[in-house]
Formats: C-alpha cells, sequence, structure tokens
C-alpha cells in the first residue's frame, strides 16, 4: 500500500494513474471513512493520502476521514503492528460516535487489515450508522501464512513470522500482536476458537452473538474486493470471506461453502439472498490498481 508496506510484505505501491476527475456529486453523499493496511498510516502521501485526495477529487464535497490510531503517524504505523485491535476498534467506534459529520451515517473503506477492522466497527458499533462497507483486499477469515519479503523492514516480518509459527495463540502474543489476532490455524481449529482475541469473536466462532448478526445486516451493502494474482495474502480467498477446509492447508472453500454461512451465523446467508454482498475481483497483487479502476468500480459506492 505504501512504500513501507511495499519493502515489508512486497505487495508494491498503488497504481493510481493520473485521469481527470469524475465530477458531479450531490449533497446527499455521505462521508467517508478510511482504515489503512499493515505497515502503512492514515496520512502517507504515497498512500492514505492519496487515496483521500482522489476520493476528494472525484467527489467533491465528500468529507473523508482517514483513521489514525495512535496521536502521531509513527504511533499510527506502529499501532498497525502491536496494539491490540480490540482496543483500536474501540478507540475508533468512540471517535466516529463523536464526529457530528457522521451522525446521519457514513460509508467505510478498509485496505488490507483495515477491511476486518471496520467490520467489527459495524458489529460492535451501529451509530452512527455505517451504510455501505467496502473491504478492499481485506482478510475477512484471517490468514494463514505470511510471506517471504526482501526489503529494509524484512526482519520485522521475519520476527512476526517466528512468533506466529511459535505460539500465535499463546496470550501474550495475542495480546501484543495484531496479526496474530486474525491468525486462523487450520489445522489448530479447536486453539482458533478458543484462544483468537479478535477474528474468532467476530466470526462467530465460539458463541452466535446476535447484536453482531443484527448490526451486520443493517448495511446497505458489503463490497469484497479480491486481488486474483495477490501473492500476500494466504490464502487469498479470505478477500471474499472464504479459507482452507478445517484439518488441512491446502484446499479452500468459498464463503457459500462454509458452515458460518450455512448455518448464517453471522447474517451472511441473509444479506446474499437480499443482494447485500458484492464479490468484486481485480487483476493484480495485493492492494494494486489503478485510479480507473477505483473510479469505475468503488467510486459508485460513494455515491
Amino acid at each position: 500500500m505504501t512504500t513501507l508496506l511495499s519493502l515489508l510484505l512486497g505487495a508494491g505501491p498503488l497504481l493510481l494513474l493520473a485521469l481527470n476527475p469524475v465530477h458531479g456529486s450531490d449533497n446527499a453523499t455521505l462521508p467517508l471513512v478510511l482504515w489503512h493496511g499493515m505497515g502503512d498510516s492514515c496520512c502517507n502521501p504515497l498512500s492514505m493520502g492519496s487515496i483521500k485526495k482522489m476520493v476528494e477529487e472525484t467527489i467533491p464535497g465528500i468529507d473523508v476521514l482517514s483513521l489514525m490510531i495512535g496521536k502521531t503517524v509513527i504511533q499510527d504505523t506502529e499501532n498497525g503492528f502491536f496494539m491490540d485491535v480490540n482496543e483500536q476498534v474501540s478507540m475508533v467506534c468512540s471517535q466516529l460516535a463523536q464526529d457530528p459529520k457522521l451522525k446521519d451515517g457514513y460509508n467505510a473503506m478498509g485496505f488490507s487489515q483495515g477491511g476486518q477492522f471496520l467490520r467489527a466497527v459495524a458489529q460492535r458499533c451501529p451509530s452512527p450508522p455505517m451504510k455501505t462497507l467496502i473491504s478492499v483486499g481485506g482478510q475477512q477469515q484471517g490468514v494463514y501464512g505470511l510471506p517471504k519479503r526482501p526489503g529494509e523492514s524484512s526482519h520485522i516480518c521475519d520476527w512476526i513470522r517466528k512468533k506466529l509459527n511459535s505460539g500465535a495463540y499463546t496470550d501474550i502474543v495475542q495480546k501484543h500482536l495484531v496479526q496474530a489476532q486474525y491468525w486462523h490455524d487450520p489445522l489448530n481449529d479447536d486453539l482458533y476458537k478458543k484462544h483468537s482475541l479478535f477474528l474468532a469473536d467476530i466470526n462467530q466462532e465460539r458463541v452466535v452473538n446476535e447484536t453482531y448478526k443484527k448490526n451486520l445486516q443493517l448495511l446497505d451493502k458489503f463490497v469484497m474486493v479480491k486481488f486474483l494474482q495477490d501473492s500476500v495474502v494466504d490464502p487469498a480467498d479470505t478477500e471474499w470471506f472464504g479459507f482452507l477446509k478445517t484439518g488441512q492447508a491446502k484446499e479452500t472453500e468459498t464463503l457459500q461453502e462454509s458452515v458460518l454461512y450455512k448455518e448464517d451465523r453471522l447474517g451472511l446467508a441473509a444479506m446474499d439472498a437480499a443482494g447485500k454482498l458484492d464479490f468484486l475481483g481485480t487483476e493484480g497483487d495485493h492492494l494494486q490498481f489503478t485510479r480507473e479502476w477505483f473510479n469505475a468500480k468503488l467510486v459508485p459506492y460513494l455515491r
């Protein structure tokens, strides 16, 4: 997503072509809330700053809030690695509730891990109301792999990978490593369901929280974007809420084939039947897209 993220995960920078803005917004346009991915920050001019500017140019008059998790950009970046996700979600819920511009509702767009974090906001904090959630490469069923990539920050990835492989579900790793909180090990399903502090909760793995289910179904649209040549997210099917079948680590299943969907533990089957789920695919690696694609495929959801 950013230069840092490119070095860290090999995702490459966003490909934003210098195309003419699309004009013609109206006064009813809802504000947009953005949540960045791992290794990124709210305001990097090469990533989220560029996205914010692009949306503002494309939809004149729109209010765009790019979330900062912490008091500084440095804290924001670090917290994407080391701050308890549940605390991050609570912080964001409080910030959104206090923003008078959002009182009548807002749309939300999360990039990479920001996608599942914003879904947690929708499930836990229905006021102010989120109308449309767009998950751009979000890991909705978690990940089971962290690719080895070269770069000046590769030692961070190496350290995270070692912690995940040695004890993703230990209390200290769960509490202090963000990526462990959406680490989904299909070979240790019982450990995952029992000890995952974040993902197992929002995905209703232990019990069905009817409030989560009700709140998620309040969305008008839940849009999931999958990068068809994604070499960063493993498995890439998680971006469409699919995942590896339990008990092995090779064969995947779609959302519609999963127990989560068949038992409708989160309300996704009902949302699908109501036409509220949209699955978009785009060519390219993780978080690589053009401005032309963004304007054609995602901007219509923001109007």
